[in-house]
């Protein structure tokens, strides 16, 4: 069974706010990390070195990151994102499409792609 998440986790949210706008994130976790809260996402949210406001990406954001890329699921109920073409690119598997996403995202940003 696909776990369900609604956005990336910390880890992720950190990662990606390293290289991503942090204007595409429309969400944010808030009271030292323990909520996320489903918000547009709005600079003032975040305090520079404050670490209890923490922008992270909605599927949504993600794939509107992903604009050339295809969210697939394999009949076991893995997920995957492709960019299908002359050069394809894959990502891993995993057991649900926000993962799926932020490892493509890691993988586009490694190539130098994204």
């Amino acid at each position: 069974m696909a776990t369900i998440k609604i956005c990336t986790d910390i880890p992720q949210s950190k990662v990606l706010a390293g290289f991503l706008p942090i204007k595409s994130a429309d969400m944010f976790y808030a009271l030292e990390g323990t909520v996320a809260v489903a918000s547009p996402y709005i600079e003032e949210n975040l305090i520079p070195g404050d670490p209890t406001a923490i922008p992270c990406w909605s599927l949504a954001a993600l794939l509107g990151v992903l604009k050339n890329y295809t969210l697939q699921t394999n009949t076991d109920g893995t997920v995957f994102v492709v960019r299908e073409g002359k050069k394809p690119i894959i990502s891993d598997f995993f057991n649900n499409p926000i993962d799926a996403c932020v490892a493509m995202i890691e993988k586009l940003h490694e190539l130098k792609i994204l």
